[in-house]
């Protein structure tokens, strides 16, 4: 596995536990930010995604008179509402 060094700014209270953990673990800093990224990632693998439930209905598809173009379906979704 090839190492990139790269910058990333880190307020200095979090860098000075960051440093003193490590100290105390026998670590290196590099370690310890490794362990972090690496947890915080397959924690975020692990939430599942938005799913959208099924809302349709039983029927025959839009009512006569109502046009599936956008313009008209937004007129008829604020009828009377000020839209």
């Amino acid at each position: 596995m090839g190492v990139v060094k790269t910058t990333v700014a880190i307020s200095d209270s979090l860098l000075d536990e960051a440093k003193r953990v490590a100290s105390r673990e026998s670590i290196t800093l590099r370690e310890l930010i490794e362990e972090g990224l690496r947890r915080s990632l397959e924690e975020r693998k692990k939430k599942k995604g938005f799913h959208l439930r099924r809302a349709s209905f039983r029927g025959k598809g839009l009512q006569p008179g109502v046009s599936a173009e956008w313009d008209h379906l937004r007129e008829v979704v604020y009828e009377g509402r000020g839209g």
